[in-house]
């Protein structure tokens, strides 16, 4: 009976100590959202009143009143749904020849795409801009999608996905005469969704949050992604456009990845947990 009730107690402090972690984690957000709708003449004088009025939609009106945004916009879905496609299509393949396939130096090659996680990103930025502007691709949508497609993490989460996969589901197609390509199209691929959705939100995301790589491959500003163009409105900071302008910037260039998010939630937990088993 002593150990039922200590059980309970220690459920209740798990489930508090998550309660606390949640809310420090959604107070920054809730803060940037109600200063977005706050005006700035408001904010330049106090920013520790949030749910008092006056409030206003003017800071959004004179980002959609921005004539490229939308441009910027169309640029960011093309550059993350290119990259998010191409890399799910990449990962799975390599993650599945190293699951399922031996061939010489698979261990040795398998690890030097791992170590591809500890390259830091500007280590390989100056290398990537002279390549991409020997190949005059600077300003186009290649430029922006290829240098993202290596992704070591993505091989590694497919890999681990895949060994976790019963064997004797292959055994038996192959019994069948059928090809590994079929076999990989017709019965790995439909269960590996929960990793592919998995690895298809972080690809999104990063892609989509992306402001290094498009501040220096894209010079014309018909080529920024939202994260560049919302950026290159900001003159000074917050000084001349006001704070609420800036926190109403981040709520949009960051409300579809909310959207995307609450859709595919649960592929993201069951991918997680899966891998985590295995």
């Amino acid at each position: 009976m002593s150990n039922m009730v200590g059980k309970g107690w220690g459920d209740r402090l798990v489930l508090g100590a998550a309660i606390a972690l949640a809310c420090l984690w959604v107070a920054p957000l809730l803060w940037v959202l109600v200063l977005s709708f706050k005006p700035n003449d408001v904010l330049a004088a106090r920013t520790d009143v949030l749910f008092a009025p006056p409030f206003t939609l003017k800071n959004y009106s004179d980002i959609l009143g921005t004539s490229s945004v939308f441009r910027w916009l169309m640029n960011s879905a093309i550059v993350s749904l290119g990259q998010t496609f191409l890399t799910l299509v990449i990962a799975s393949l390599a993650g599945y020849g190293f699951a399922r396939t031996t061939f010489p130096g698979r261990r040795i090659l398998f690890a030097f795409v791992l170590a591809g996680l500890a390259v830091p990103e500007q280590a390989i930025i100056v290398p990537l801009h002279r390549m991409f502007a020997d190949l005059e691709l600077h300003n186009t949508y290649s430029a922006l999608i290829l240098p993202r497609l290596a992704a070591p993490f993505g091989v590694y989460l497919m890999a681990q996905y895949f060994k976790g996969i019963p064997v004797e589901l292959e055994e038996a197609a192959l019994l069948d005469n059928a090809s590994r390509l079929k076999i990989f199209w017709r019965i790995i691929l439909p269960l590996s969704v929960p990793a592919q959705a998995t690895l298809g939100i972080f690809t999104f995301l990063n892609s989509w949050n992306d402001y290094l790589w498009p501040l220096v491959s894209a010079s014309k500003s018909e080529m920024y992604t939202i994260t560049l163009g919302l950026a290159s409105t900001q003159s000074n900071f917050a000084q001349s456009e006001g704070i609420g302008y800036l926190m109403s910037q981040a709520v949009f260039a960051g409300l579809p990845l909310f959207i995307l998010y609450l859709f595919f939630q649960k592929y993201i937990v069951t991918a997680v947990a899966g891998t985590a088993v295995r």
